[in-house]
């Protein structure tokens, strides 16, 4: 069994014992605790949050636990029921809640389950609010409500419907576009909530045909539900026996989006962020920001634009900030995510999926050729464990001491920016081991800076 309090939420394998699994009695902790501190910091005493859930199996119990802790808190309760992660984060703004709680393990499989937690703009809690809601987890800082006090509890199943809704009333959202272009679109949804809401949103978007593959909301995955290549070898079958244009493959709560050509070659998750930036910068001058692993393309397209490109720290959190610092009109990760600030501050599979559309009909290229035109970068993605004594801090700095030479950024690990190509060093917060990202223009030079890197790193030891 595992659980894992962090300060992004608490997830964990269901089942155990408290404290070692994500059991009942751990869900009504941190759901304690989260509530306790949301009431401190808005310095009020009656809250109103909104809870949803993708369609795992464990879903609808953790979700009575969540709800049933949150009333005996003295919360009101707004359940959206089966929903996505993005869907979550829009009704919090839409219904004036005091914050949220998002019943999800993303991409894990489906023994997993976890709380993500929101505030009361429909965004993850930072690191400081996270640290305090695990003390007060800790420490048992909370109270329940007496009888006179205990919260309401209302359901409400429209607001995957308001989420379309408001993606279709964007300005750069065309479907006038998608609709004269008549596309026939696969979409793979691993059986959960993207089942209720991609082919919702497609049929909206005016898309001529949708084949559906696993959309049914049962939890029962098909397939590892990571949106990786080699988990989608079947929709990139499906796409090129069925002549679609393209297929779209969401992970189980739909905040990451991967594409599939209509000759069955991936897009590339790290080009879903590239090709909707593009479109936006096409329309509307400004900055971008992605995470420090991500690819070096966005930068490119940005400055290409005439807008500016910045890093972040890895982690949606640290990417918002950043987006609202330099008042980014587009940013995300390189896994797929899309944050779009127009509708709201979060990743989002929908209104990248909308973006995304309108930006290939109005191009007039297929799928694969949209993606030529962009440059090609390779990710390689590394690690060298290390003995349990050895000084991680001081093995990162005489790193940098040997690329001094080099454009070096030190905001989350270390970052190495050559002309051509970059790596980037990531040490684990649990084990001894330093991650290593690189990137360069063939996979084989990405491969072989990558092990340069690990060649000193062995010798520094």
């Amino acid at each position: 069994m595992t659980l894992i309090k962090s300060i992004s939420g608490i997830r964990g394998t269901i089942g155990g014992k408290p404290n070692d699994g994500l059991t009942p009695l751990d869900v009504v902790k941190f759901t304690s605790a989260f509530a306790s501190f949301i009431k401190k910091s808005l310095g009020k005493e009656h809250l109103k949050f909104v809870v949803g859930r993708d369609a795992r199996i464990s879903g609808e119990m953790v979700n009575q636990s969540v709800c049933g802790t949150l009333t005996g808190m003295g919360v009101d309760v707004l359940d959206i029921g089966l929903s996505t992660t993005p869907t979550v984060e829009v009704a919090v703004t839409d219904s004036n809640a005091d914050g949220g709680i998002i019943i999800t393990a993303s991409h894990n499989p489906k023994q997993w389950n976890a709380l993500k937690l929101l505030n009361n703009k429909g965004e993850f809690i930072n690191a400081a609010e996270g640290e305090e809601v695990l003390l007060n987890a800790a420490s048992d800082n909370y109270r329940f409500a007496e009888i006179d006090n205990i919260g309401k509890y209302e359901k409400d199943d429209s607001y995957i419907q308001k989420h379309i809704d408001m993606i279709l009333q964007l300005p750069l959202v065309d479907v006038n576009a998608i609709k004269h272009a008549g596309f026939k679109v696969a979409v793979d949804c691993v059986n959960s909530t993207g089942g209720i809401s991609i082919p919702q949103l497609l049929k909206a978007l005016g898309v001529k045909e949708v084949i559906e593959l696993y959309c049914e909301p049962n939890g029962i995955f098909p397939h590892n539900p990571e949106p990786l290549p080699e988990n989608l070898t079947e929709i990139a079958k499906t796409v090129v026996t069925s002549s679609a244009d393209l297929g779209f493959v969401v992970d189980p709560d739909v905040d990451r989006l991967a594409i599939v050509c209509e000759n069955g070659e991936m897009f590339g998750e790290e080009y879903t962020l590239v090709a909707v930036a593009d479109y936006i910068l096409k329309n509307k001058r400004g900055n971008t920001v992605s995470n420090l692993s991500s690819t070096r393309a966005l930068m490119v397209v940005t400055e290409k634009a005439g807008g500016n490109y910045y890093a972040s720290a890895v982690g949606e959190v640290n990417v918002v900030a950043m987006m609202k610092e330099n008042q980014a009109v587009i940013g995300g990760e390189g896994n797929g995510g899309i944050i779009y600030p127009e509708l709201h501050y979060g990743r989002d599979a929908l209104v990248g999926i909308a973006l995304f559309l309108t930006h290939l009909a109005k191009s007039g290229k297929t799928c694969s050729e949209l993606r030529y035109t962009y440059p090609d970068f390779y990710i390689s993605k590394n690690k060298i464990e290390l003995s349990p004594e050895m000084d991680v801090d001081l093995i990162l700095e005489k790193v940098q001491e040997i690329y001094k030479e080099q454009h070096i950024n030190t905001i989350d690990g270390v970052k190495i920016d050559f002309p051509n190509e970059w790596v980037h060093l990531r040490k684990s917060n649990t084990e001894a081991i330093i991650r290593i990202y690189s990137e360069s223009n063939t996979m084989e030079n990405a491969d072989k800076l990558a092990h340069k890197i690990m060649d000193d790193i062995r010798g520094i030891c």
